[in-house]
């Protein structure tokens, strides 16, 4: 399965946290919103929330907007139960991503909720 864009879904859980690296630092905001489920929950900018596709693309063209560089830091292995799957990343600068991915009908993975940015 294939996003809207055109860009490949996630096979694995932790797919999600590299494919949002290459999609964030194309500026391929419909790439980032095709890692969510419909009605999923994003956290960002922090203290705020953004709930299903159109809220989560918004936030995602004015973050892709400000051209930021993103790079890779430790994703850590998902801790899967089921077709539910926790992922983490500690980024380089020390904050650590935390999200809850869901397995779909298909086989392929996408985030139910995810809070970006937690300070260590």
């Amino acid at each position: 399965m294939t996003s809207t864009t055109n860009t490949p879904a996630a096979i694995e859980p932790n797919d999600l946290g590299r494919y949002f690296i290459e999609r964030g630092n194309a500026g391929d905001v419909e790439g980032l919103v095709a890692l969510y489920e419909p009605d999923a929950v994003l956290a960002f900018p922090p203290g705020s929330l953004a709930s299903g596709h159109a809220q989560i693309r918004a936030v995602y063209e004015r973050f892709v907007a400000a051209a930021p560089v993103l790079v890779p830091g430790r994703q850590h292995p998902a801790l899967v139960s089921g077709d539910l799957a926790l992922t983490a990343s500690t980024l380089t600068t020390g904050e650590v991503t935390v999200e809850i991915a869901r397995r779909q009908p298909d086989g392929t993975w996408r985030w139910v909720v995810d809070q970006p940015a937690l300070i260590p």
